[in-house]
């Protein structure tokens, strides 16, 4: 029970840091983005090409022990974090901005297109095979023996991936909390009329949106890919499962994207074990409806 727990945790991590940034795009840009799952599909092959670059002019590519990864892949990782929120930028400044006006459907229809677009892409670029950072092999740590409801057993790279989850969640909840750009971006998700009359640059806030949700999808990516592997439908695959995060947890809830993702993890891990891995994103939405029933609106949701 308690290795399901763990890997639910590990799959709930990556989901949660994605689920954070389709919260914002929703709640702030108030329509809902179906692109936003390439975008952590992009921040994975982007990660993967900087690190072959890296790799082909001779940066040190020795593990850090105990991690099955070394220095180029967190110096790829900070390129690839910088590129996936250019490439957010550039789908809005291309395609969101000028349809903004059109309403919430078209820009809805339009993000399906994009979706299919940045997937075919990548299809075409890096082929359909699946990739990995590294070929190390590594041995599960066990942390507590299986005489204790089954035992607890984890990798390295999966330690690494919840404690840099912890880390990154914490301080963009200082950010928000804290920082005059963070508070403006609150203001403009509860009411963008008075945050526009109170002096907020909204065409700011929408930047700030993308460049937090391009940077979290870029992370969230490379944890699948470093966790799992890499392939061009790695952002089709995790879609659905962050929607189900962002409604589980509640629209424009940092947290409760948080918690919603840790909760969709756990029941895909569990689904698994029992039911078999071809249901597993059904054993989320099982989950999902089973609390909005109960909660309409999310776990941390306004209530109606």
């Amino acid at each position: 029970m308690l290795q399901i727990l763990t890997d639910g945790l590990v799959i709930g991590s990556v989901v949660s840091l994605g689920a954070i940034g389709l919260s914002l795009t929703f709640s702030i840009l108030r329509f809902s983005n179906f692109g936003h799952g390439e975008l952590l599909a992009w921040g994975a092959y982007f990660a993967f090409t900087a690190l072959g670059v890296f790799t082909a002019f001779g940066l040190p590519g020795t593990p850090l022990a105990p991690f099955s990864f070394g220095w180029p892949l967190l110096a790829a990782l900070a390129v690839s974090a910088l590129l996936t929120a250019l490439l957010a930028l550039a789908l809005d400044w291309s395609l969101f901005q000028r349809l903004r006006r059109q309403g919430a459907i078209t820009l809805v229809i339009a993000s399906f297109g994009a979706a299919l677009a940045l997937r075919n892409l990548l299809l075409f670029f890096y082929g359909g095979v699946p990739q990995y950072y590294s070929q190390e092999l590594q041995i599960a740590i066990a942390l507590l023996p299986r005489s204790v409801w089954g035992g607890m057993r984890v990798t390295p790279d999966q330690m690494f991936v919840l404690g840099l989850t912890a880390v990154t969640v914490t301080a963009l909840h200082l950010f928000l909390q804290r920082s005059t750009l963070g508070r403006a971006m609150r203001a403009t998700a509860m009411n963008p009329q008075l945050a526009r009359v109170a002096g907020i640059d909204p065409e700011r806030v929408l930047r700030a949106t993308w460049v937090i949700g391009g940077v979290l999808a870029a992370v969230a990516g490379v944890f699948a890919g470093l966790t799992v592997q890499l392939r061009p439908t790695l952002g089709l695959d995790l879609l659905l499962p962050l929607f189900a995060a962002v409604i589980l947890g509640g629209i424009g809830s940092v947290w409760g994207a948080v918690l919603g993702g840790l909760i969709v993890g756990i029941a895909e891990s569990l689904a698994v074990s029992v039911v078999g891995a071809e249901y597993r994103a059904a054993a989320a939405f099982v989950v999902l409806i089973s609390i909005l029933l109960l909660r309409p609106n999310g776990l941390f949701g306004d209530k109606a």
